[in-house]
This record gives C-alpha cells, structure tokens and sequence, in this order.
C-alpha cells in the first residue's frame, strides 16, 4: 500500500543559518525552533555540533526546548564530528544525527582525494559508530544527482547493513530536472537490497529555480521525507521553501493524495518569524507568503475576485494565517487586552514576556497615534532575552547639523560592566554621522558596513521603523536588526546588534 504520509525535515537552523551574513544567537535559534514545531516540523536540523561549542550549545538548547519535533545535527564522516553530537545531544530523548559524505566524482576526486572504496569505507564506519548511541541516523549522499546510480545503490544498501534509517538523496547543486530525479529514485528502489527498510528523502537546492518541482517529482516517486528552509533561504539561491511544498500537497489534495502535520495556518507566522530574525525579506511576489500573493490590480481579476475569490485565489488568505490589519488597541489599553489581542493573533504569551513587551507597547502607544497588529506582533517577535548577553547596548544620542549638509553625532553606548562609552562622528547625514560615532566609540577600524535597509512595518507617517544592517569583518559577515518609531535610533540599534554579533565569540561561527 502506498505511504500517504509525508514528513517535513527543516534544516532553517542549519543549512538556512548558511544564507550569507546570516548568523543566529541561541535565543533565535530556540525561538525559531518553538515556531517549527506550531508549524508541526517532524524534524529540526539545529546546527553543525562541530562547527563550534557555541553552535553544539544550541543544538542542545533547541533539543530540550521542542517536544514534538526529532531534533538532529549534522556531522561529517568522521569520529570527531559524530562525537561532537553525542556530547551536544546523545543523552537527550527524540534526537538523531544526520551524517553525510560527498558521493560525485568530482567531490571524490577534487573535493575528498577519495576513491570509491574509501568513500563506502568512511560511510560504513561512520554509520557504524553512531548507531551504538542514535536509533535514529540520516544518511546524505552529498551530489547525489551528479554521482554514477550503481555508486549510489553501493553506497545506500552499505549503510542501510550498517544501521542507517533513513536515507537522503540531495540535489546539492540544484543540476538535476524532475524526470531524471524521479528515475534517479526509481533505480535506487529496483537496484538496493533493504531500502524498502528504510525512508527516503529529498534535499533540493534552487540554482535553476527547480527546487519545488524536484521536490515534488521526488514525492511522486515514493519518497516521504522532503528536506528544505522557511522562506527557501539556504546556501546560494537557497532550498526548497517548504512552505510552498506544504501548500502545494493541500491545495492539490486531490491530485498527490498526501497528508502531513503541517498546520497552515501558521505559516504566515513562522515566515515573519524568520524573515525577521533572519534580516532576509520576503520577495513581494514570493509565492504563497509574499506580500503579492493575495493581491489583485488587474481590473478583470478584481472584478473576479469580487463576485467569487476562487476565480483568483486557489488558496484563502487565513488557510495560511494571514490576518486583516486593523486598529486594535490604543494609549489607555491595558495589559489584559494586549494579551487577548495577541491570543486572537495565534499567539501565547507569558507573564514574564507580557510585562516586558508591555512596556515597550505603552512607550510606542505614547508615539503613535494608530496602533496596529502588525506592531505589536514585531514587539513580540523581537522581544528575545539577548539584550540580557549584549557586550554594548545603545543609550542615546545627539546630532549637531553642520555646514554643506554636514551632520556631527555624539553618541552614548553602555558597556556590560555598566561602564559609558563615548564617540563622535562626522558623516553625510544623520545616520553617517551616528555610525561614524559608534566606530570612533568602539574603535572598530576593520569592519564595513555594506547594507542598509529600511521598512515600514504597519501604516501611517508614524510607523514604526525596522532597520536591517550588514557588517564585515575580513570575509565574515553579520547582521543586526532593530525596530523603533525613530528610525534613527532603530538605526543605531541595528548597527549596535551586528558589532554585538560580530565581538561575541558564539557568532562568529566556521560555516562548514
């Protein structure tokens, strides 16, 4: 009988953190996490436990957070990578490890310096030595779709007798087509003793803009697991977007007959979510989460639209937890009604985050004249606890407007240890002069600011201003992001969170 059930694998937190300048705290990593498993993710890929202590700390703060979700970490062929996951999470129940090798000829020959014998030896090994501390080990085959089908049935049925459960077959480079993945799969089922013990998974990538059509062509050849990131953010052009394969197998219910335990109405939140915490935004016509997705201009379509939506739209906007924007709270509301709001928004909040989220919501409530849900969601979203880890923070600051559009900023920045730090700058503008005056401040003379960017998060003059920046540092890079009314605080406060990132040793991560 064939198997109905597709299982999600959400590598966001690893594959996703990979995105260029891109590098997520513990605290965003767990928050994340909590989201994935509303959004009923059967797997959470959390990290690489050996790429450093600071990401093995939170794999093992993601695994103890969820509940429901398996939680695994990504390890190399080798002792010492498998080792780093048992320490991170091997005494915690419901985790696994993911274990990969590169299996083309070109990453044997270039890559790895690998013969075919030596690339099954290492599997075997590797898979051999982590089954005595997992029940639950994924296998890769790194390029699959660029690697000789009888390699890939040697290697599978090898580490299938070792004591893999689950086997991977990714499009590393996004190379491959929907036929040729569906026949890849189809002579890895006809061609390996005791596959039909195990699941098989696919891991697509979007070079070519194939990564949802693969995916799917993978499914339709009796995989059920498919592997890809919120928002399809990933290494190069990204992964498969897995919001998009889960809408895509409910809408068209009727043709690919699947079920999963994704809960579609809480997509919209975990995009925002990510894309927040992330610093990546969302392509205005992205499909099923853009800002376009439901929109209509075309006067015949909203002419359609008007008499019947299904004319336009095959999905409603609530099926994926998309909420009218309204008024729903002013000045003289009080904590109970914030609460309620919040509840009716999808979202729970506890005491400790209500009192803190409440003070920033009164502040913004004395300023703004409209308050919408939009806003009180991004004060949530960007209530975390890292201001309680922060090396600086930001405390104020003041502009002298000088002669031929020149701006001087004196800025105030609180250390840690509680001790004031103060800078100067000189710039053109206001924002110029204010990042002049944190990097006099902070005597930050290697680092370079190369991006900037601004967005309203609700409406009206008076919105609240989300500032997203990039920084580098030699070949790294980092980001920090901070939402206000002034968006020249919020500037500042975004600019302050990347140097945070940037100094603090658990983001500065070896991307592997």
């Amino acid at each position: 009988m064939e198997n109905k059930r597709v299982y999600f694998f959400d590598t966001t937190l690893r594959d996703g953190e990979q995105t260029p300048g891109v590098n997520l705290n513990q605290e965003e990593k767990v928050e994340i996490a909590l989201r994935l498993e509303k959004l009923g993710i059967d797997i959470i890929e959390a990290g690489f436990a050996a790429a450093s202590p600071g990401d093995a700390q939170a794999i093992r703060a993601v695994a103890q957070a969820v509940s429901k979700p398996m939680v695994v970490s990504l390890a190399r062929t080798n002792k010492e990578d498998i080792d780093a996951v048992i320490n991170a999470i091997g005494d915690i129940d419901n985790t696994g490890i993911h274990i990969f090798i590169a299996t083309s000829p070109i990453h044997r020959e270039r890559k790895l310096g690998l013969t075919k014998e030596q690339v099954v030896a290492k599997a075997v090994e590797s898979v051999s030595y982590a089954a005595k501390h997992f029940k639950h080990i994924e296998f890769s085959c790194e390029d699959s779709t660029r690697t000789e089908l009888d390699f890939l049935c040697e290697v599978a049925e090898k580490v299938i007798e070792a004591g893999a459960t689950v086997l991977n077959f990714p499009d590393t480079v996004g190379y491959t087509t929907p036929e040729e993945y569906i026949k890849q799969f189809q002579y890895i089922k006809e061609n390996t003793p005791g596959i039909e013990n195990v699941r098989l998974s696919c891991h697509c990538h979007d070079d070519l803009g194939l990564a949802l059509s693969n995916s799917i062509a993978a499914i339709k050849a009796g995989v059920t697991q498919v592997e890809g990131c919120i928002n399809g953010i990933g290494e190069r052009a990204g992964n498969v977007a897995l919001e998009e394969v889960a809408a895509l197998l409910e809408t068209r219910k009727d043709y690919y007959h699947k079920e999963t335990g994704i809960d579609l109405k809480e997509v919209a939140r975990t995009s925002k979510l990510v894309s927040r915490l992330t610093g990546i935004a969302i392509p205005p016509n992205k499909a099923v989460i853009g800002g376009n997705a439901f929109a209509h201009s075309s006067g015949i379509h909203q002419d359609g639209v008007i008499k019947d939506k299904s004319t336009y739209e095959i999905m409603k906007p609530e099926s994926i937890g998309f909420h009218e924007t309204k008024l729903v709270l002013g000045k003289l509301s009080g904590r109970n009604a914030l609460k309620k709001r919040y509840e009716e928004l999808g979202y729970f909040v506890n005491d400790e985050q209500l009192r803190e989220v409440f003070k920033k919501y009164k502040d913004l409530a004395d300023r703004k004249k409209e308050i919408f849900d939009e806003d009180i969601i991004a004060l949530l979203e960007t209530q975390t606890t890292k201001e309680k880890h922060s090396l600086y923070s930001f405390k104020d600051f003041s502009l002298q407007i000088l002669t031929d559009n020149q701006y001087r900023a004196f800025v105030n920045i609180v250390h840690s240890d509680g001790s004031l730090i103060e800078g100067t700058g000189k710039g053109n503008g206001p924002i110029d002069a204010l990042y002049k005056g944190i990097d006099g401040a902070l005597q930050l003379e290697d680092t370079e600011l190369v991006d900037y960017k601004i967005n309203s998060i609700s409406q009206g003059k008076d919105s609240i201003g989300e500032v997203f920046v990039k920084v580098r540092k030699k070949e790294s890079l980092f980001q920090g992001r901070a939402i206000n009314v002034d968006i020249i605080v919020a500037s500042a406060n975004a600019y302050i969170d990347a140097i945070n990132r940037l100094k603090t040793p658990y983001e500065n991560l070896s991307k592997i």
